[in-house]
């Protein structure tokens, strides 16, 4: 089940984060919204109702949930960007997977993705390295995190949701 649940494997973060590392995260950021298109033309529009396991988000809730995270990883940016420390809002998507937009056609939601994504990429590109240092603070796990770790953060995140679909387009591969 956990290769289910966790199809690149949990989210871990290197001692240190190299420029080298932040490139390649920026590089796979701005890739995702084509990754992302490039799976869909593997599934049906029925594939996108099934989950990618027992209990698991349906691929339609999948990438309206991608849509609605890296909208607030841009805000989170930015607000890192333009306060000191400043605490973000959190928000349970698990909750918002169950709204009913979670059921409608997912193509407003990767024109979201690709704008959002072509935004992220621009801004994250021209990032000092002071900047990179400037945190913001997650009252959930009551610590500041740098925005060198967000974007490792968010580039697994969209990569583990690629991973999700990849398993509905195989699992209807092979039916």
């Amino acid at each position: 089940m956990d290769a289910l649940k966790y199809p690149i494997g949990r989210l871990s973060f290197p001692e240190t984060i190299s420029d080298e590392l932040v490139s390649a995260a920026i590089a796979d950021i701005g890739a995702l919204p084509e990754k992302i298109l490039s799976v869909l033309q593997q599934m049906g529009e029925t594939a996108l109702d099934q989950p990618y396991r027992p209990g698991g988000w349906t691929g339609r809730q999948v990438i309206h949930h991608i849509a609605d995270s890296h909208m607030n990883a841009l805000i989170r940016f930015k607000l890192a960007l333009t306060e000191d420390n400043p605490t973000i809002k959190p928000y349970k998507e698990a909750l918002w997977a169950n709204l009913p937009d979670y059921t409608t056609s997912v193509d407003p939601s990767l024109q979201l993705i690709s704008a959002i994504h072509n935004r992220l990429e621009l801004l994250l590109s021209s990032l000092s390295n002071e900047q990179w240092e400037r945190t913001f603070y997650h009252p959930e796990n009551k610590s500041s995190i740098t925005l060198r770790k967000n974007v490792l953060l968010y580039q697994w995140h969209g990569n583990h949701h690629l991973g999700h679909l990849n398993l509905i387009a195989a699992a209807n591969s092979s039916l």
